[in-house]
């Protein structure tokens, strides 16, 4: 249950990229506002994870699971009906604002539920359905479009979620940490409306000119909002965020790994999609097969990589699987041509899925076990925040570089400058993945993660008090 909410969240960052043709033409939608049809959805969802994890964390985790999966829901309901673009881009907000509450609780459901190895597999499987519904996306937005219109796709989230909230209401037993922190209504203001003016920034400098006064304005107000978040966490006895998290070196890799693996691959394949689409004229479900290796690879061995986590060493296999993934975008690139059929471009979708299925669920292990299972939620929620805003700049940023080679191009050879666009596309993410291998090498360690106190003789003191899970560096 858990993890199909989390495949259906995940299926509307990719799903709707194979409707843009079709959103395009009946909302007469601009290209500034198909990439906030993407954009908003993982805008939303970076600004909100981070608070909706500690409320997660107070409230009850199966109170927020229902509530975000009730938003969600209604948001895309609106979707469905919108009838115009910026109404569709309010309601992908909307829905992105639900997604935020559901992703966090999802995730620390499966980390209270199960414990040991089968703690591992669970958490396993929900890496690896992340990477199937990212991947799968298109190929199941394919079917709803070519078979009912772009509507369906938003509307295929209301079918699922009505008996979703029904088995979850009646299985899903309620758990939050038993000592949570008082809500820290400066950090939630501060943080969110610094993240929401940053990731702004980004995704409005591909209309408006990344040294316009509008996008550089954002940009300064953002950092002084972060500022002024880290000023406030310092200064509060019990922040929702302990900053000395980033003294362990883990957990920095663990936020870089993220979301270097979001931005660049998940960030790629949405240029690499429309590229599919627009520029070779395939239709959308002949696009979904054609990005189905990537889809049943990631899978496949995302589980696989969950079953093993234990007995392989965290720090190889999350730079390897950085590295496969740098390795099949740089093949993709290689395969990548005007004409390209399927079969060319097979090995590098192939040999990407690979890497991002080993990646995907064990930098997820690296975030979940820095911290202890009583705050699963804000484990969780710092994972995804990192993911989104990887994804959300990594969108906005490429779509920049793209649109920018495209406006340079003649009429008649916007094509072959959008084949070259995308080819500069893959080999940005290409060196991502390369940064992420980096990181991997650089900075995780096993020894970085948190272990259960040992039983104290009695007599012989206080327990640790919480947040002493953090390790001195060595």
């Amino acid at each position: 249950m858990v993890c199909v909410s989390t495949a259906l969240l995940l299926l509307n960052v990719a799903a709707p990229q194979v409707a843009l043709s079709a959103i395009a033409e009946s909302l007469r939608a601009s290209f500034s506002d198909l990439q906030w049809v993407l954009s908003g959805y993982a805008l939303a969802l970076a600004v909100f994870l981070l608070t909706a994890g500690t409320l997660a964390d107070r409230f009850g985790r199966r109170r927020l699971f229902v509530i975000g999966l009730t938003v969600f829901g209604a948001g895309s309901a609106l979707c469905a009906l919108a009838p115009s673009a910026g109404t569709l881009v309010a309601a992908r907000l909307v829905q992105g604002v639900g997604a935020a509450v559901v992703f966090p609780s999802s995730l620390a459901i499966l980390a209270e539920e199960f414990q040991g190895a089968e703690r591992r597999r669970a958490i396993g499987t929900w890496g690896a359905v992340i990477g199937l519904a990212f991947a799968a996306g298109p190929l199941i937005g394919g079917l709803l479009v070519d078979a009912l219109g772009w509507r369906a796709v938003f509307a295929f989230n209301v079918v699922l979620v009505v008996p979703i909230l029904r088995l979850a209401v009646r299985f899903i037993r309620e758990s939050r940490d038993p000592d949570p922190p008082p809500i820290d209504w400066a950090g939630v203001g501060t943080l969110s409306a610094g993240l929401f003016l940053g990731v702004f920034a980004v995704l409005r400098a591909n209309a408006l000119g990344w040294t316009s006064a509008t996008v550089l304005g954002c940009l300064a107000a953002a950092a002084l909002l972060v500022l002024a978040f880290v000023l406030v966490e310092r200064a509060t006895a019990r922040p929702m965020l302990e900053l000395s998290l980033f003294r362990n070196r883990t957990f920095t890799g663990a936020t870089v790994i993220v979301a270097l693996l979001a931005g660049g691959s998940f960030g790629a394949f949405a240029y690499v999609t429309l590229f599919l689409l627009d520029v070779q004229g395939r239709d959308p479900v002949e696009t979904g097969l054609v990005l189905a290796p990537l889809a049943l690879v990631s899978f496949a061995v995302s589980a696989l990589a969950g079953r093993a986590q234990a007995r392989v060493p965290l720090r190889a296999a999350l730079a390897t699987g950085m590295l496969v993934m740098a390795a099949g975008l740089l093949l993709l690139r290689a395969g990548l041509s005007l004409d390209a059929s399927w079969l060319a471009l097979f090995p590098g979708l192939a040999v990407t899925g690979a890497g991002v299925g080993l990646a995907n669920p064990l930098v997820t292990f690296a975030h979940l076990g820095v911290l202890p299972p009583a705050q699963g939620g804000l484990a969780s929620a710092l994972n995804n925040t990192a993911r989104q805003i990887g994804l959300a700049v990594g969108i906005a940023v490429l779509g920049a570089l793209l649109e920018a080679t495209v406006d340079g191009a003649e009429a008649g050879g916007r094509a072959a400058a959008y084949t070259s666009g995308v080819d500069e596309l893959l080999l940005i993410a290409a060196v991502m993945g390369l940064a992420g291998a980096v990181a991997a090498t650089a900075l995780v360690r096993q020894a970085d993660m948190w272990a259960p106190p040992e039983p104290r003789p009695a007599g012989a003191g206080a327990a640790q008090p919480a947040g002493a899970y953090l390790r001195a560096e060595k």
